[in-house]
């Protein structure tokens, strides 16, 4: 480490701006980018379909873990956007331990992060088409097979990855603007009708937040920030990345810490202490928030929930396709893959070839799961979501011992806490994060049995595959997976 801070350098452009074969850069601002990440985490479903298992598992301290685990990742964001100055690529992973930690190293995050995006990104096609038939089929009053919703959100998503990305955007920012305001408004209710009268700030306290039962609620609270590195993916396409890039990670990273920390905290200022420890351990649990929004706003709002659930399933699927299909392209740019996924539509400037193969292996997944007459929300969720999750949690971690590595050689301006203190905080906590993960395995895979083991090998093999390809493959020119 130097002694004498160094002036940080002007980032370099993003070398494909002015490309006509790259990516289409100036194209997302600080909220485009907002809206991408926060799509990703599925707020709705989060609050609605994991927080009610998080007070289950973990008792009334589930607020207080989702405003931990966020300031984790803050932690993470501060040396992880520092290093997004001096690393832009759309293989975000790959590119930042690739210049942290060396080329194999790079080569082996490559294809985790290539699996884990799209075995979460084919995995939620499940999640949508058993959400859609439970809400569309009772109120249309049809019987509607759950894959043909699935192929109907895949015709969707596969349509706007294919065209230009500012579009995907505007879609995301609708829907992800409808799924936080039915939230607040139930919000708004519970306050207004019970006042003060259960105000606790026993959710936060430490004892109720870290305790022997907090494991399985801690595996749901950090789960629910995955994708905050998205932000880096789409460094490329960025206006000024330099900014846009760290204003959007700590607004997409600082606003989920808050909104699920407020969110959970309503269902205690709704039932009270007594009364939601109670309603977490009947039969119903998993319907809380339907519940207090029913109570609190009518039938109407339970519904159109159930609704909004649908959507905002659909965008996390959005973002997480638009990830997988930027790992392929930067993948097939530098080498490690057919140089044909490095090609960009000649008008979109989208990565059109590597969107359609991240569409034909999600169909694949969807039709593997419908011959072997498999459960889309127990077998093709959780399966494939359990083993993504994983990787993409791994993969922070190495990028934050990345970061630590760069910098500790030259800090290039920035300040010690910035990028070696905060992210060996962060490093901490996505070590506790990945052993909880690990030793609670049923919670993502629902499995309990061999299963899991056999899920979180195929992690290894793509590390190893990914060690072979790149050195197979040619050095990038520009170094952009090695310094």
């Amino acid at each position: 480490m130097s002694s004498t801070p160094a002036p940080a350098p002007a980032p370099a452009p993003a070398p494909q701006s002015t490309d006509p074969g790259g990516l289409a850069g100036g194209r997302l601002g600080t909220f485009d980018i907002f809206f991408f990440v926060v799509a990703a985490a599925a707020p709705l479903a989060v609050m609605a379909g994991a927080a009610p298992l998080a007070f289950r598992l973990g008792g009334i301290g589930a607020p207080g873990a989702y405003l931990f685990s966020g300031i984790v990742y803050i932690l993470c964001a501060a040396g992880f956007t520092a290093f997004a100055r001096y690393v832009r690529n759309a293989g975000a992973f790959y590119a930042f331990i690739g210049r942290g930690l060396g080329r194999t190293a790079g080569g082996a995050a490559a294809v985790v992060a290539l699996l884990s995006y799209a075995l979460i990104c084919g995995g939620f096609y499940g999640f949508l088409g058993f959400y859609a038939a439970e809400t569309f089929n009772p109120m249309l009053g049809i019987d509607v097979h759950w894959a043909v919703y699935a192929l109907v959100g895949l015709a969707i998503v596969a349509l706007l990855g294919y065209r230009q990305i500012d579009i995907g955007a505007r879609v995301l920012a609708v829907l992800m603007i409808l799924e936080v305001v039915i939230l607040v408004v139930i919000a708004v209710a519970v306050l207004a009708t019970e006042g003060t009268a259960n105000f606790s700030l026993e959710p936060f306290a430490p004892g109720n937040v870290f305790n022997l039962a907090s494991g399985g609620m801690f595996v749901l609270a950090l789960g629910a920030f995955i994708g905050f590195e998205g932000t880096a993916i789409y460094a490329e396409e960025a206006k000024r990345p330099e900014r846009t890039v760290p204003r959007a990670t700590y607004l997409a990273v600082g606003f989920l810490a808050v909104f699920y920390g407020f969110i959970a905290w309503i269902a205690v200022a709704a039932l009270g202490v007594d009364g939601l420890v109670e309603y977490s351990l009947s039969d119903v649990f998993q319907g809380l928030y339907f519940m207090l929004a029913e109570s609190y706003l009518g039938v109407w709002a339970s519904t159109v929930m159930g609704l909004l659930i649908v959507t905002s399933i659909l965008a996390a699927t959005i973002a997480f396709h638009n990830a997988t299909s930027r790992y392929l392209f930067s993948l097939g740019r530098d080498g490690l893959l057919p140089a044909r996924l490095g090609r960009t539509h000649e008008r979109h400037r989208s990565p059109a070839t590597a969107s359609l193969v991240t569409t034909i292996v999600s169909l694949v997944l969807i039709s593997f799961t419908v011959v072997l007459n498999g459960d889309p929300y127990l077998q093709l969720l959780l399966w494939t979501n359990g083993v993504g999750i994983i990787g993409v949690v791994a993969l922070q971690l190495l990028c934050m011992i990345s970061v630590v590595r760069f910098f500790s050689r030259d800090r290039r301006g920035h300040g010690v806490f910035r990028v070696v203190i905060a992210p060996l905080l962060g490093a901490a906590g996505l070590v506790a994060g990945l052993v909880l993960m690990l030793t609670n395995l049923e919670l993502l895979t629902g499995r309990t049995d061999w299963v899991n083991w056999a899920l979180m090998a195929t992690l290894v093999v793509a590390a190893v595959v990914g060690v072979v390809l790149v050195r197979r493959a040619p050095a990038p020119a520009d170094g952009r997976a090695s310094e």
